[in-house]
Parts: structure tokens; C-alpha cells; sequence
């Protein structure tokens, strides 16, 4: 694909005027690096230094008569690495710096290093940078001709034809511009530099959340510019407000879908970790876990006993991040909403509100994760992700839950161990310390020995007091 968009490029440059180009030697250290180049790649520049030392430079770079870099930055830091005082380059001549820089940008998107967020930023500027030569045909234009009769020469380009220059599809290029110039610019400067910046398709589910608060935001940005033409000073400032707190809720949606991307990928990254393998070495049968007994796993505490009593209340941090349970008949846990920020409670079917309306933690939202129902609780407002969310299994929907609520070395309470212990495993594998427990000694005894079977560490006993008893 990329040596099929590498042709399509010569065959359009072809086609295209060309500016003066000459072949020269020039010293390294008089060639100028604007500050927009895309970041280097360490591996491509060892690649290339092994390349230059055994056969020369193959591929000069291109250069403008200013001395400013147009096209082989990599070669270039590897020439300069290899200690060369000169390099051989093209040289052309373009008339202005729109000109140079467009070559750039298409000199970068033949690249096979280059990420889906980069691709997207270089697709915009070269759109932005037709536009402001006059050379981009808008919605509604004529490309050949302009409102008077007088003919265009060259005609203007439509998107699909700019697409075409360069070997991508329309929709490429649309959702290319959709992901550039949607994403707020405090997301994108997260999203720099993560593995997201490699995924189209998560890139787009980005761009797209809080699109009624763009909207809302770009209006009154617009309204600002027109009431300051009017002179009218005091209605421009409450419409700059406006349009503030509109990108502010713009910015809020992204991150909640950029977290539940990032969650998502983790949770179905847990569910291909290795099988944990038998190495139970403590806790062998149900005997050895009793009513009221403490145990230590690692940094984990688990509680076999009264979830709801006061015992294992005050076991409880008083900053927990989230906290997990699934619904029962004898549900008395409303106290979990005061130990943690927020509270997920889990059920088979049904809604969770109906359910949970006559209880005294607010709701804020349902999810349906699978053929799991998951209510979210706290006294802070939470936005609700917007993007579709396919988990599958109760362990990969708890790793999506820890994963979209809390952080690495938080706490996460469970006043339910269920059948495999999978809050105790996901905060394991995750990072986070899990304060669980359960009434069910039989449970408790399972949760330890799966615990025990991943990590190959022993579980200890605790005295009331917190101090490890022998075993």
C-alpha cells in the first residue's frame, strides 16, 4: 500500500510544475530544522546509519536555496551521527514557504513509520494550506470557473481529488481532517506520544465524542467574532464564556472516551494473559478459612465475614478510587457510596436504577457492558462514555471498570468475592490494592488460592490487630 501511495505521488508530481531543482554537497551544519518536523524514530535513524556507513548516502536529502529542510530528516541525524561534515542534497526552488511545506507533508505521508494521529494532523495542514493558496474547491464552488465566468487555471481541487494525489481514499482523508481537527487540543496533547496515536479507528471514537459541545463551542466562537465587529463589547464576553465552557465539556466527553478506549484494550489485553498454574501452597482446603479471619495477599486485604458489618467497615481506606459489588437480595451496602468515589454495582439482567432508586446512593448513569448491567454511583458528576463498549466475560468488564474509574496503586473495594475472586485477580494484574471480603469461607478460599496460583506467593493470616500470624 505504501509503495502504491509512494507512485501515486511521483505520478502527481509529474503531472504537476516542478520547481528548479539542483543537485549540490552541502555542509550539515548550515541546513535549518523548522520546529514542526514529526519526532524521530531512534530505530529508523540505527537503521540508517548502517546503511550510510556501508554504501554511502543512496537517497540525498531535500533542501530549499534558504538551507531549510524540506524532505530526510532521519537521513540527516544519521549523516550527523556518523560525524559527516556534508551531505548530498536536492535542492529546489520554491517560490514561497506554502509551497515548501506542502512538499514536506507530502514527502511525510509516503512514510510507513508514520502514526494514524500524525497522518491525521499532516492531512489537515495540507488541506489548510490549499485552502490558503486558493487552490481547495469548498462545498458549493465551482472548480473550474469562478462566479463571474473566468476560467480557473488549475482548476481547484476537490477532496476527493486531493485524496487521490496522495493514495488514500475520500474517507481516508474525511476522517483524517475528522480526527485533526475535531480532538481538543489538551486531548491531543495527551494522546502524543500513546499507543492510541497508532489506532485509527480508536482516533475517531475520540474525535467524535462531545460533537454537540463542538458545535455549541464553534457557534458562539463565531457569534464572538461577529458581535466584536459590531463593537459590542459586553455581549462578545458572554458569548467567549459560553464558548468556554462548551470546549471545557468538549474536552470532559474526550477524555471519558479516550479512558474507556484505553480500558477497553486492557480489559480484552487481561483475558489473553497465561493460564495461572497450580501452585497452591497455604490455603488447601475450607477449614483453613474461618468467620472473622484476616489475610494478607501481597498489598491486598481480604475479610472473611459480615461485608456489611462493622468489622470490615473499618478495615476500609477512607480514600478508595471505586468500588465493586453485585446486587442481592440482602443488599445493605449504601455505605460503600462514603468509602469510595465511585461505586459500580453489577447485575445479571434488569435495570439497575429500578432496582437501586430506593437506595440512598446517587445515581448517575447505566452501562451495558456484555449481558451485564452496571450501575455508577457518586456525589461528583461523571460523564457517561459515548463510544459502544464490547467486553466480554465478568473478568474483562471488571478490568474495564478498574481501568476506567481508578489508577495504578489505588484502592479498590469488593464486599463480594464471587465465584473466582475477579476483583481480587484484576487488581493483581493491574496495579491496584484490593480490600475484599465475603461471608462465604468457601469462597474466601478460592479467591486466596487463584490469588496465590497467579502471583506463586503465599497468602498470611492476620491477627485482629493486623499483624501477620504464622502459618
Amino acid at each position: 500500500m505504501e509503495y502504491i501511495r509512494y507512485i501515486l505521488l511521483l505520478v502527481f508530481r509529474l503531472a504537476a510544475p516542478l520547481p528548479f531543482k539542483i543537485m549540490s554537497s552541502v555542509p550539515i551544519d548550515e541546513i535549518k530544522i523548522g520546529a514542526n518536523r514529526r519526532p524521530l524514530s531512534d530505530d529508523t535513524v540505527t537503521e540508517l546509519m548502517k546503511s550510510i556507513d556501508a554504501n554511502g548516502l543512496l537517497n540525498p536529502i531535500t533542501i530549499d536555496r534558504k538551507r531549510n529542510l524540506i524532505a530526510g530528516l532521519h537521513r540527516l541525524t544519521a549523516c550527523k551521527q556518523l560525524g559527516l561534515k556534508k551531505i548530498e542534497c536536492n535542492i529546489v526552488n520554491y517560490q514561497d514557504a506554502e509551497q515548501a511545506r506542502l512538499a514536506e507533508i507530502d514527502e511525510n505521508l509516503i512514510r510507513n513509520e508514520l502514526k494514524a494521529f500524525e497522518r491525521s494532523e499532516l492531512l489537515l495542514e495540507r488541506i489548510e494550506i490549499l485552502e490558503r493558496m486558493g487552490r481547495r474547491a469548498k462545498a458549493g464552488d465551482n472548480q473550474h470557473t469562478l462566479k463571474g465566468g473566468e476560467m480557473i487555471s488549475p482548476p481547484l481541487k476537490t477532496n476527493l481529488e486531493i485524496a487521490k494525489e496522495i493514495g488514500y481514499s475520500e474517507r481516508t482523508l474525511q476522517q483524517g481532517l475528522q480526527i485533526a481537527r475535531d480532538t481538543h487540543p489538551e486531548v491531543k496533547k495527551i494522546i502524543k506520544g500513546t499507543a492510541i496515536a497508532e489506532r485509527h479507528t480508536e482516533l475517531l471514537k475520540v474525535a467524535r465524542a462531545g460533537s454537540k459541545e463542538r458545535a455549541s463551542a464553534e457557534e458562539a466562537e463565531k457569534a464572538v467574532e461577529q458581535a466584536l465587529a459590531k463593537g459590542d463589547n459586553a455581549e462578545a464576553e458572554k458569548l467567549a464564556k459560553w464558548a468556554k465552557q462548551a470546549r471545557a465539556k468538549q474536552k470532559e466527553s474526550q477524555m471519558v472516551a479516550l479512558k474507556s478506549t484505553e480500558a477497553q484494550r486492557e480489559a480484552k489485553l487481561l483475558r489473553k494473559k497465561q493460564p495461572e498454574v497450580e501452585l497452591v501452597k497455604v490455603v488447601s482446603n475450607s477449614s483453613l478459612v474461618k468467620q472473622g479471619e484476616e489475610w494478607m495477599l501481597g498489598r491486598h486485604l481480604v475479610y472473611c465475614g459480615d461485608t456489611a458489618g462493622k468489622e470490615y467497615i473499618k478495615l476500609l481506606p477512607s480514600n478508595a478510587a471505586l468500588a465493586i459489588a453485585t446486587l442481592s437480595p440482602s443488599w445493605n451496602h449504601d455505605y460503600l457510596i462514603e468509602e469510595a468515589q465511585v461505586v459500580a454495582v453489577l447485575r445479571s439482567g434488569g435495570q439497575i436504577y429500578d432496582f437501586c432508586r430506593s437506595q440512598q446512593m446517587p445515581f448517575q448513569y447505566e452501562l451495558l457492558l456484555g449481558n451485564i448491567y452496571v450501575g455508577i454511583f457518586s456525589y461528583q458528576s461523571i460523564s457517561q462514555p459515548q463510544t459502544a463498549i464490547n467486553i466480554e466475560g465478568v473478568e474483562g468488564i471488571i478490568a474495564y471498570l478498574i481501568n476506567l474509574y481508578t489508577n495504578p496503586n489505588n484502592y479498590v473495594i469488593a464486599p463480594f468475592m464471587g465465584k473466582e475472586g475477579d476483583v481480587l485477580i484484576a487488581c493483581e494484574r493491574t496495579g491496584r490494592i484490593c480490600f475484599i471480603g465475603d461471608e462465604n469461607p468457601e469462597l474466601v478460599r478460592r479467591g486466596i488460592t487463584r490469588w496465590q496460583n497467579l502471583t506463586s506467593r503465599q497468602a498470611q493470616k492476620t491477627s485482629s490487630t493486623g499483624y501477620i500470624k504464622s502459618t
